[in-house]
């Protein structure tokens, strides 16, 4: 099954000023994800989908060709994923490229196993999932999250067995979150459903300490500088 890889990379980072480019531990943070791309040797082509000239500079330096920019209207705040991997489906088909799997690496997420990756484009091929998804131990267990009603007075966020709010973590039913660094799906299902989670996708569990970084705030950035450069990923392991 042939495969495209489309990198994301919108110039409008309000939270992090041009966090795109901005080095991470030296590095212009999406050439994190271009390189793991270019290394990984599963995909058909890579295509970088930007709003910014400067972004399609970096990219280019990188060895990635990046022919036309993406339109303002999926360069906002408000832009989704799936209306930007459409468009970016769409110039592909124009040029007469047609692909079976659909690969969504964020550079949010600079740090991935290429196992991982494997293991999603295999159960999508030989495991009759028609998506597959990075997912990660929950850093808050869902029975130990609460909301607020009137007063401030504390509600556990899912209703159940009162006893469950005592238990350790460990003790309770594992729950995973999204991690961020990994979406496969087939090309037709994201046409005609237009989501990365269709029925029966497949959680792809990555349990790196560092593959479930999101840099999303400077908070999240110094955090996530912070543990690549512990666990030495500094090193552009491609394991």
């Amino acid at each position: 099954m042939s495969t495209l890889a489309i990198i994301p990379a919108r110039a409008g980072s309000k939270r992090v000023p041009d966090k795109n480019l901005r080095l991470f531990l030296g590095t212009p943070l999406i050439a994190w994800t271009i390189r793991f791309a270019r290394g990984a040797g599963l995909f058909d082509k890579i295509v970088v989908s930007t709003d910014s000239q400067r972004i399609a500079g970096v990219a280019r330096d990188e060895g990635i060709d990046v022919p036309w920019l993406r339109p303002p209207e999926l360069s906002s705040d408000t832009a989704g994923s799936v209306e930007m991997a459409l468009h970016t489906i769409a110039q592909e088909e124009q040029a007469g490229h047609r692909y079976d799997r659909i690969a969504l690496l964020q550079p949010t997420s600079p740090i991935r196993k290429l196992e991982r990756w494997r293991e999603a484009l295999d159960r999508i091929e030989h495991g009759g999932v028609p998506a597959a998804v990075g997912i990660a131990p929950a850093a808050s267990h869902p029975f130990h999250v609460y909301t607020l009603e009137n007063g401030a007075r504390m509600k556990a966020y899912i209703d159940g067995d009162r006893n469950q709010t005592r238990l350790r973590t460990q003790d309770l039913p594992p729950a995973y979150a999204i991690a961020g660094n990994l979406y496969v799906i087939r090309t037709e299902t994201l046409i005609a459903e237009k989501t990365f989670f269709p029925a029966e996708t497949a959680g792809i569990v990555c349990d790196d300490p560092c593959e479930a970084l999101d840099i999303d705030t400077i908070a999240d950035w110094i955090a996530a500088e912070t543990l690549a450069a512990f666990y030495e990923h500094h090193t552009w392991p491609l394991s």
